[in-house]
């Protein structure tokens, strides 16, 4: 399966952050999950992936919850961790 934000040809590859998800309690409301993994917010985004080619995750939370979200930045199910990080 093709990650949903598969990088396009010439971009630079994307920063391990962590090998493993990122367990955070969140508020309702809308998040930026950080795709290319140079952001020094991990997990989310700061904007640091300015002049790469990536662009950060949007999701929404309607509830407050507990989420893992990708550490590694390879997953299929962005922003959401599904294991990826045991392949690398």
């Amino acid at each position: 399966m093709q990650r949903q934000d598969e990088r396009e040809p010439g971009m630079p590859d994307r920063v391990i952050a962590q090998k493993g998800p990122y367990a955070v309690e969140l508020k309702p409301g809308d998040y930026y999950w950080c795709a290319c993994g140079q952001s020094k917010n991990q997990p989310f985004c700061d904007r640091s992936h300015k002049g790469t080619g990536f662009t950060p995750t949007k999701f929404t939370l309607t509830e407050e919850k507990k989420v893992y979200l990708c550490g590694c930045k390879h997953t299929t199910t962005a922003p959401f961790c599904n294991g990826e990080h045991k392949k690398l």
